[in-house]
């Protein structure tokens, strides 16, 4: 099992999703709480597209952290 990560961002019209592990899975939605669901969705389509296809699954490797800072 792969637990990839993915990345929120705000947009001018909503959110945007993408997964750093897997080029391509993208989504777009207007709230923060629709793109997670999408981009989860979006993550398992992926991983089953590469599969039927025959194409290797990369593991996933990035990770992602916080930094504390006084400002």
């Amino acid at each position: 099992m792969n637990r990839f990560l993915y990345v929120i961002e705000p947009t001018a019209t909503g959110f945007s999703a993408f997964v750093p592990d897997l080029p391509g899975c993208a989504v777009t939605g207007g709230t923060r709480e629709g793109v997670e669901r999408e981009i989860r969705e979006a993550i398992e389509f992926h991983v089953t597209g590469l599969r039927e296809e025959g194409m290797h699954v990369p593991e996933a490797f990035t990770f992602a952290g916080y930094v504390d800072v006084t400002v």
